[in-house]
């Protein structure tokens, strides 16, 4: 469906931002000077416009975020003051289980705002979210500190990985704040503690768990409605799981690589990791169900075909409606560890978290800063990591689909990095697919696509400090799958670092970015062959028009 001019133009001026601790603040959006016109617009765009849900380049990203990326979300009302239940703002008393009582009652109470008032609150525990519709409320990033005392080896215990040595988990999972529903949060930490390795994505390693509500029939990229055999346990608003399971010849994973001579000759059978992901798992909500024809709020990611057994199940209850809006979480400043031994200074985290978000969060002097685990539709907006350095300023892995990091920031380190730590930036692994970074600053990192055949991201309008490493695990298979989008990036220091894409990236498009070199760690390509990849405006940063793919791709109407 081609876009008018009317659609463009419609709603273009930007709105300013509300002020902190108020919700989501209405979305900037392209002025007019960045809708393209008819001599101006690329051919990418004229190709996309024709064609917005199938693009064989460019992955449709247009309702990424929660409440299908809402400016402005629903505000529950005040119900609790941390103050009432103990909380001290001068920092002299552990605050943390007075927080925790604050948002179990509001949760068990139906939901509403918790405020922290301005202050600062010593934190000696984790502050977990466990409960639908609760909001962790501050006054502001600039007024409102949670001072973090201990890791979360200290607090849990140690979180080993499931593939062996003495790698720590709480290096890429795990929120000294973490929102995560009650039952899967008491099962992850009673797994931990009994040394068990906890299941981390929607259904785990716990998958036989989970009831078949109805089979798909077959339907294509794109569709927003599939036809089902049974629709009798289906409703409008309910969040079902779409479950993909590969077959013996992997045609499930040379699909999400774009498919053809090379994704088939490729070999899947010894990446046990990656195989591991499968079936692929696509929490989505459902908009309406008229007979057996099921519409949902969001267009299918993949194809549907009879050998992947396509099912439409249940899955671990979601956390939803919640959020932390308007403090910062400070941890007491201690050397970055080395890789992949992070004790657990870690800042939010989502995990089997939908349509929630955070909002004006400032993390500082962490090991990890903002973490999606088996989170969807999740929105990060005006956040930052600043401080001492980080492993993972941003990570997103284990099955995180269509969430919106927008509005963000990745300052500088203020002490040089110790011997042996590792930098990422703005990760992304495990099959995720449909997340959107957006309208960035990178004062160090790099775009850090961490192998797990993560595929359809897009990074647009983004400034970087192009100085980190990408990470990830041979066993995990391919640094990308299909549809990834690099759109108006401007990097400072002139390095590739995974910015310019298009000869390692199959179907991918690298448009509008600075002129870059290649640097000691250089990728070749997964697949062999044509990669089917496109390049527009290369060595022009900020060329392309619209300016910012999200947000154009946001005026996409069915």
């Amino acid at each position: 469906m081609a876009l008018s001019r009317r659609q463009f133009v419609g709603g273009a001026a930007a709105v300013a931002g509300a002020t902190a601790g108020t919700g989501f603040a209405p979305a900037s959006r392209p002025s007019l000077g960045d809708v393209p016109g008819p001599a101006s617009r690329p051919s990418l765009w004229d190709e996309y416009t024709a064609a917005p849900y199938t693009h064989p380049q460019i992955p449709y990203v247009g309702r990424a975020g929660a409440r299908r990326g809402a400016t402005r979300l629903a505000r529950p009302r005040t119900v609790a003051d941390v103050r009432d239940y103990g909380a001290t703002p001068d920092g002299s008393t552990d605050s943390a289980p007075a927080v925790n009582r604050a948002l179990a009652d509001a949760g068990e109470r139906g939901g509403g705002t918790v405020i922290v008032p301005p202050g600062t609150y010593r934190i000696d525990g984790l502050i977990h979210i466990g409960h639908s519709g609760v909001v962790l409320r501050g006054a502001g990033s600039e007024r409102t500190t949670l001072l973090a005392t201990r890791h979360l080896t200290e607090l849990i215990g140690p979180y080993g990985s499931r593939y062996g040595g003495d790698k720590s988990s709480w290096s890429w999972a795990g929120g000294l704040i973490w929102l995560s529903p009650r039952a899967r949060h008491a099962s992850l930490l009673a797994a931990i503690t009994a040394r068990a390795w906890p299941f981390e994505g929607w259904t785990g390693n716990a998958r036989d768990e989970w009831t078949t509500l109805t089979t798909v029939r077959p339907a294509r990229r794109g569709d927003w409605t599939v036809t089902v055999d049974d629709p009798s346990a289906l409703h409008r608003g309910r969040i079902v799981l779409l479950r993909l399971a590969d077959d013996d010849g992997h045609t499930l994973l040379e699909h999400m690589a774009g498919g053809g001579p090379g994704p088939e000759a490729y070999t899947w059978d010894d990446k046990t990791k990656l195989t591991s992901y499968v079936p692929y798992e696509w929490p989505v909500r459902i908009a309406s169900v008229r007979g057996r024809r099921v519409t949902f709020e969001r267009p299918l990611p993949l194809d549907v075909r009879p050998e992947w057994d396509a099912r439409l199940t249940t899955l671990a209850e979601p956390l939803t409606d919640s959020g932390v809006e308007g403090l910062t979480l400070e941890a007491v400043e201690t050397p970055q560890a080395p890789h992949l031994l992070d004790k657990g200074y870690n800042g939010v985290t989502f995990q089997c978290a939908y349509d929630c978000w955070a909002d004006d969060v400032v993390v500082r002097h962490v090991d990890n800063g903002f973490g999606l685990v088996a989170a969807s539709a999740c929105t990060l907006r005006r956040t930052r990591v600043e401080g001492r350095g980080s492993h993972h300023p941003y990570f997103c892995r284990e099955g995180a689909h269509d969430n919106l990091v927008e509005d963000f920031r990745v300052a500088a380190r203020t002490v040089p990095a110790p011997a042996g730590t590792q930098l990422h930036g703005i990760n992304v692994e495990g099959l995720s697919s449909h997340n959107v970074w957006s309208r960035g600053r990178m004062e160090m990192g790099t775009f850090d696509t961490h192998r797990g055949m993560p595929f359809a991201n897009v990074r647009t309008q983004i400034t970087v400090e192009n100085n980190g490493r990408h990470g990830g695990d041979a066993s995990a298979g391919p640094l990308y799958g299909a549809r990834f989008a690099h759109w108006n990036v401007t990097v400072t220091n002139g390095r590739a670092g995974l910015v310019r894409i298009d000869t390692v990236a199959p179907y991918s498009v690298t448009a509008g970015i600075s002129e870059v070199r290649e640097f000691d760690q250089i990728d070749v390509p997964d697949f062999a062959g044509d990669l089917h990849a496109r390049v527009e405006a290369y060595g022009e940063p900020e060329a392309v028009r619209p300016r910012n793919l999200y947000e154009a791709q946001r005026r996409v109407r069915r």
